[in-house]
């Protein structure tokens, strides 16, 4: 019996006790699963993903009653998204339990657009029984300081971007201000239809574009509607301010004093666009930056760029600041000057008005680039104030292509290469200056291997065919026999000696020249043609002028600079390319292209200045009986008798078919070469 009864105190033990092991075992269990830290770095997580509704449903039912969902997102979103918060972590340090209570505290650590932030914070989460621990929110659990009462506020620092000077100092882009032309709503009286029409008319821009700007669902009575950026001081803004509505604001604004004339050269800047945000996603670009989209503004952007400063902090209630949170200072950008010379640069631009053109104007002394001018041009002020889809369309579809860089292309040289084939000649004794090629009639193939193609000059000429008379006259037939004397191999390596197959070592990007589109000549007539300019021969303008110099510079050929150094020494490229011989005997060749009443270069003819010079005229048409096709012009002109201060100028313009030919562009280049002192 009492064994019995003993059974019976076991049974009814473990009846109370099991289950009350059971529950033991579930709490304990339920407690390790469902930690209050996991929900922390569970909201921590939902940030990073800015996932602000979620995170709306991980609070508890307090925080619910105290601020709706759509104002949780609204300050949530607004305080982490302005303040480009990411990569936010939290480092644990201690959890406190109490009861349905946990209190964490914790170190933060976020990337903001002022750099890193860190600091220390703690959250309290609770929970009811049987459930997962909710987060009792307030605004301290974004920064201890905050309450809800409080704003975070973002204070940008504008840096200035660097100027772009020439020689001398003038500025030729730089951070000034522009009008800003808007309309204010409900200032809107009378007839406002025509008074958008007006409006519209003046700035260039269409009315459903002002109507579309006004009547977007944020617009109020009163604001301010920016509408278009004009130039300051424009002649239009007395009429403007007639235009009931119409408001004007100073604008800051990047402005290009030289406008068409250095508009290839200095290029723009306009806002940043996605792809370049994400190119550029690591260097404290945002939304909002400008960034160089050509020219010298996107070569030198790194230079140039000013990085804005900021600080974060927080504003009280009463709307004083209660606390920074972080800061960045500003950097501004560096200034560029550059070896351009202003005054030259709208000369050369002036001369060429609108004809399809380009110019490169250096000192063959130092290498300084004074001039680089493409035409016909663009303002780059358009695209900074704002260019309408008419506009925009007429650049793009103009077919004398405003838009297209021709100093920065590789071209046809004609004629103009006629010296360097000479000094080639004369260097490697392939060529002797004196001899008479004894050279008749006006056309001339080597043998009947070349079919029906034949080399033809324009005239013929009383004297001997030698090398001072070909560069005087322009003789293609001497020149192409030259090349097939100087041959292929030898022909090839002097190029490439002279940087036919090099980058072009230049600040400013350029395409690089070229002898033959595959590194050899394929044929003895393209070496026959080549030797006078024609064939595939294409040819940088910079690279033309920097070949020149070595005429002047005993067989050296110079690195043309763009960057001002305040340095008046040259920079060698290529040293002792020829002899100092054979350079200084074509230099005296070239002297007399001008000066002999007979040469071709004649009419740059100055008193007072020695001009060694060449023309020429590349002929760009389909086969040699094409009678379509068209002519590009060109004169490389250089002084020799103003050391340190001589002046080169290398001038092309398309399309001198039936308009002179190189003697169109003679006339252009000596009014630059006038300028030397």
């Amino acid at each position: 019996m009492e064994k019995k009864k003993n059974v019976y105190v076991i049974i009814g033990t473990s009846v109370v006790v099991i289950p009350f092991i059971i529950c033991v075992v579930a709490f304990l269990i339920y407690n390790n699963v469902h930690k209050p830290q996991d929900k922390l770095i569970e909201y921590v997580n939902l940030i990073n993903e800015k996932s602000y509704d979620k995170m709306y449903e991980l609070t508890d039912s307090g925080t619910k009653q105290k601020i709706s969902k759509d104002d949780f997102i609204a300050r949530n979103k607004n305080i982490y998204e302005g303040m480009e918060v990411s990569k936010l972590k939290v480092d644990i340090k201690n959890v406190n339990k109490n009861g349905s209570l946990a209190t964490i505290e914790y170190e933060t650590s976020m990337d903001t657009l002022c750099g890193n932030l860190e600091f220390s914070n703690s959250i309290v989460l609770s929970r009811e029984l049987g459930q997962e621990y909710k987060i009792q929110w307030d605004s301290k659990n974004i920064f201890p300081d905050l309450t809800d009462y409080d704003k975070i506020k973002i204070k940008t620092i504008k840096s200035k971007r660097g100027d772009i000077l020439d020689r001398n100092g003038v500025q030729l882009a730089t951070d000034s201000i522009s009008s800003n032309v808007g309309i204010v709503p409900g200032k809107l009286t009378g007839d406002k239809e025509k008074a958008i029409k007006d409006a519209a008319k003046l700035l260039e821009i269409s009315p459903e574009y002002i109507n579309k700007e006004i009547s977007a669902s944020y617009v109020k009575a009163d604001m301010f509607i920016p509408i278009k950026l004009i130039p300051y001081g424009d002649s239009r803004i007395p009429e403007l301010l007639k235009i009931s509505g119409i408001k004007i604001n100073d604008k800051d604004s990047r402005v290009y004093p030289l406008g068409e004339q250095a508009a290839h050269l200095v290029g723009y800047i306009q806002t940043i666009n996605k792809d370049e945000l994400d190119k550029h996603k690591d260097q404290e670009y945002n939304d909002s930056s400008v960034i160089g989209k050509a020219g010298l503004e996107k070569a030198f952007e790194d230079t140039l760029r000013g990085i804005d400063g900021a600080e974060i902090y927080i504003q009280g209630k009463d709307g004083e600041k209660k606390k920074s949170l972080i800061s960045k200072e500003v950097k501004d950008g560096t200034d560029l000057k550059l070896t351009i010379d202003a005054n030259l640069q709208s000369l050369i631009y002036n001369q060429l008005g609108n004809d399809k053109a380009a110019s490169v104007a250096m000192n063959p002394n130092t290498g300084e680039v004074l001039a680089l001018v493409s035409t016909p041009s663009y303002n780059p002020n358009d695209f900074v104030l704002g260019m309408s889809n008419d506009k925009w369309t007429n650049l793009n579809n103009d077919p004398n292509k405003p838009l297209y860089n021709r100093f920065q292309a590789a071209i046809v040289p004609g004629s103009s290469f006629k010296p360097i084939t000479a000094v080639i000649g004369v260097d490697t004794k392939k060529i002797d200056p004196n001899t008479d090629k004894n050279i008749k009639g006006l056309s001339w193939k080597k043998n009947n291997s070349w079919g029906n193609y034949s080399v033809t000059r324009v005239s013929e000429y009383g004297g001997a065919s030698n090398l001072l008379n070909a560069l005087v006259y322009s003789d293609n037939i001497y020149f192409a026999q030259a090349a097939i004397d100087i041959g292929k191999d030898v022909f090839k390596d002097k190029l490439n000696s002279f940087g036919f197959t090099d980058k072009i070592p230049f600040e400013y990007p350029l395409y690089n020249s070229q002898f033959s589109s595959n590194k050899e000549f394929k044929s003895e007539v393209q070496l026959a043609d080549s030797g006078y300019g024609q064939a595939e021969v294409l040819v940088n303008p910079v690279h033309l002028g920097a070949l020149y110099t070595m005429f002047e510079n005993n067989g050296d050929i110079l690195n043309p600079t763009l960057i001002y150094s305040g340095s008046h020494d040259n920079k060698v490229w290529k040293s002792n390319v020829v002899s100092k011989d054979a350079a200084n005997l074509v230099l005296q060749d070239l002297i007399q292209v001008v000066e002999n009443p007979a040469g071709t270069g004649h009419a740059a003819f100055t008193s007072g200045l020695t001009i060694a010079g060449k023309t020429g005229t590349a002929e760009l048409k389909t086969s040699q009986t094409d009678t379509t096709g068209t002519e590009t012009g060109w004169f490389v002109g250089m002084t020799t008798n103003k050391v340190p201060n001589n002046l080169l100028v290398v001038m092309m313009v398309e399309d001198v078919k039936n308009r002179g030919g190189s003697h169109y562009v003679v006339p252009k280049a000596k009014k630059v070469l006038e300028t030397v002192k």
